[in-house]
């Protein structure tokens, strides 16, 4: 017979899943996104691809880097809600607002200009001049998913995120339906080409957020938080606790996502149909990767709701189930960049464009080694968030630039160059870094909450014999 659960596990499986799927289906749909615009550009050639996807993926980072610095409104909106605090939760949310509008208008003017950094970088010239309207048109929407990522990480942390789920859900189609239009005309609008993909993305931006901050107005319940009955006034502690808390964050994900940005400029270096291929494999391995994401944002709500409740033991164990999940479930995963491997190519680029026979026999062993790290690209997410959970960020940022950059990009750096494996070196060096940074983020968790269980039991022995 096989062996039966638990019922700590199988209550801790309920809560995480109840957090976890609709967030799993919100990251999903919004990776999407960017996946649909590549399949229409793509469709134009292999050099509109490597346009839109390097151009996307420098766009897509410096907006996760910020959304990371945001991330600890839900940490302290769980940790307010664990404590029974509602008010303090949003005043939290008021004050991520501002704090969206402080570091997102610096984030559009970087993100205008970021055809500056292409040439910078050694870029094709052809790509970079394709690049350049897609970059001005998808500027606007910085401003709209910082504000929805402050309302998503919100409802997430009062176990509340279905809503995120349905709009981020039907905003894929929608996205795909505009860019097809906008990219290729018809019914009287005239092909945009590339700005049309970056029109298109920035609408559907901004009608998320609308439609969740609604959401969020008539929803009762959400409104007993005070979320829009506080004054909006700047309050100097809380804004200090999301910066000081937040900058860590950030730099962690500036290293995670700059390894896979530094990587897709190297690629573009070594040549287009490199970059091209390399864009492919980020369709793929995002995709278990923003699963991951889905569990390790359930995984630090989790963490967070029993450190508010002074449960540590709960919260170690919710850390490390939800790493447990995370992993077991990427693993399974790996079947599909394995058996797969030409359906996922032909979704990009056409058989009968000129770049195919090189761009798809790298993109083939690009995926091959995605498949074997995405289970520690999914451990090192889901660490990193349930350490967040428990406030703690500095030193995960130090392992988190050891990892990414000693390991992956220097290891990438030297075996593509110095070993002159090129492309397949630069993916060969993610491995390096993602299995290390899982690994150690993992450690640091697991010895932090056992350190802080064991002082509690001894202040408690303590106590009693006092």
């Amino acid at each position: 017979m096989p062996a039966r659960l638990p019922d700590h596990t199988k209550q801790e499986l309920a809560r995480l899943s109840t957090i976890a799927l609709p967030l799993i289906a919100a990251f999903l749909s919004e990776f999407l996104m960017f996946i649909t615009t590549k399949m229409v550009v793509g469709q134009l050639g292999y050099l509109e691809l490597a346009a839109v996807g390097i151009s996307g993926d420098l766009t897509f980072e410096v907006m996760v880097i910020l959304i990371g610095l945001l991330s600890i409104v839900g940490v302290l909106c769980a940790q307010a809600e664990g404590a029974g605090e509602k008010k303090r939760a949003g005043l939290a949310v008021r004050q991520g607002f501002i704090i969206s509008t402080v570091i997102g208008v610096p984030a559009m003017v970087l993100i205008w200009n970021m055809d500056i950094v292409l040439v910078w970088t050694g870029q094709d010239p052809r790509v970079v001049e394709l690049a350049r309207p897609f970059l001005y048109f998808v500027t606007p929407s910085v401003l709209a998913v910082l504000y929805f990522s402050v309302l998503r990480s919100f409802v997430a942390a009062l176990s509340r995120p279905k809503a995120v789920m349905y709009i981020t859900v039907a905003a894929v189609p929608a996205n795909y339906l505009l860019a097809l239009l906008l990219v290729n005309g018809g019914f009287g609008i005239p092909a945009l080409g590339l700005a049309g993909a970056g029109i298109a993305m920035t609408i559907v931006s901004w009608t998320m957020f609308i439609l969740l901050l609604i959401h969020v107005y008539i929803t009762d319940d959400l409104r007993g938080y005070g979320v829009f009955a506080g004054r909006w006034k700047i309050d100097m502690a809380v804004c200090r606790e999301i910066t000081v808390l937040g900058i860590p964050v950030a730099g962690l994900v500036v290293f995670e996502a700059g390894m896979f940005t530094v990587v897709s400029v190297l690629a573009g270096i070594i040549n287009p149909e490199t970059l091209a291929a390399y864009q492919i494999a980020v369709a793929w391995f995002g995709i278990p990767f923003v699963v991951a994401m889905g569990i390790a944002e359930a995984t630090m709500v989790r963490v967070a709701h029993g450190v508010g409740q002074g449960n540590w033991q709960g919260a170690r164990r919710s850390g490390m189930f939800g790493m447990a999940c995370g992993a077991l479930l990427l693993a399974t995963m790996i079947v599909f960049p394995v058996g797969l491997t030409d359906t996922i190519i032909s979704i990009f680029i056409s058989e009968d464009d000129p770049g195919f026979g090189t761009v798809s026999v790298l993109a083939t062993q690009f995926l091959l080694i995605a498949a074997l790290f995405q289970v520690f690209d999914g451990l090192q997410a889901v660490a990193a968030r349930a350490l967040r959970g428990l406030k703690d960020s500095l030193v995960p940022l130090w392992i988190a630039g050891f990892g990414y950059w000693i390991m992956g990009i220097c290891g990438g750096v030297l075996l593509a160059f110095v070993a002159d494996m090129q492309g397949v070196g630069l993916m060969w060096g993610l491995a390096m870094g993602l299995f290390t940074t899982g690994v150690l983020l993992a450690i640091r968790f697991h010895r932090l909450t056992a350190n802080r269980i064991i002082r509690q039991f001894h202040q408690a022995e303590l106590k009693n014999t006092g």
